[in-house]
């Protein structure tokens, strides 16, 4: 079992290198944002601002995923005295851990690589240049403060909720688990791509970094019968 879930890992720890290939050396992202801003009156296609979109995609969202994050934590804290669950508390625990560890390691890996959102490029009516992930700023560019926005922190809560696929026993509920907490994700993901904060890469990324770890913790807890029939 635990060589399954260890090929799990070296296969989403190679979708993470093809993805840096991908687009570092090529003009995706640059492509796909094209679609998303109007050069004519320097525009996104849907407006930052803009109330029910930002309700139901960002404040609204981050709201929900806390309080499934508090319920989580309020049956884990209670789950000697609900008997059905006791069975789930490897499982519950690695829910709780990827809620926590999913956003943390986005939100340091944001801090650490100073990257720029679309908004923020010049080409975009910004004031920064485009440079690729492992690429200095030029020398004549003057930046006022360090930029956080690779990889996508907004879409790792919801990408968090695939540690719901090792929660559920059966392979049709850990499917359908997995297909919601990707919905969710790409939705919370795209949303930030709409209005010029986020690249397609960006949550690329931060979808794949999220299953990694999710992965690593299920390996952790020796969670690996899950794996079997997928590995």
């Amino acid at each position: 079992m635990q060589e399954n879930i260890n090929r799990h890992i070296i296969f989403t720890l190679l979708l993470i290198g093809a993805a840096l290939i991908v687009f570092e050396f090529s003009s995706i992202d640059i492509w796909v944002q094209n679609y998303f801003y109007d050069f004519v009156t320097h525009t996104w296609l849907i407006e930052k601002n803009q109330p029910v979109l930002r309700f139901l995609f960002y404040d609204g969202i981050k709201m929900l995923l806390l309080i499934v994050g508090g319920v989580l934590l309020i049956f884990f804290i209670f789950i000697k005295t609900m008997r059905p669950l006791q069975e789930y508390k490897k499982e519950l625990l690695l829910v709780l851990l990827a809620a926590i560890f999913v956003p943390a390691f986005i939100g340091f890996l944001k801090a650490m690589t100073n990257m720029p959102c679309p908004c923020d490029l010049q080409m975009y009516h910004g004031r920064y240049p485009a440079i690729g992930l492992f690429e200095n700023y030029p020398q004549d560019f003057v930046q006022r403060s360090k930029i956080k926005c690779w990889p996508a922190g907004h879409a790792s809560g919801g990408f968090a909720l695939m540690a719901f696929y090792f929660f559920f026993k059966s392979r049709k509920n850990r499917n359908r688990a997995l297909i919601v907490a990707l919905c969710i994700g790409w939705g919370m993901g795209s949303y930030k791509m709409l209005i010029g904060d986020h690249f397609l890469s960006h949550t690329v990324f931060t979808m794949l970094f999220a299953w990694l770890i999710i992965v690593i913790l299920a390996k952790c807890f020796r969670i690996n019968p899950l794996l079997a029939e997928i590995g």
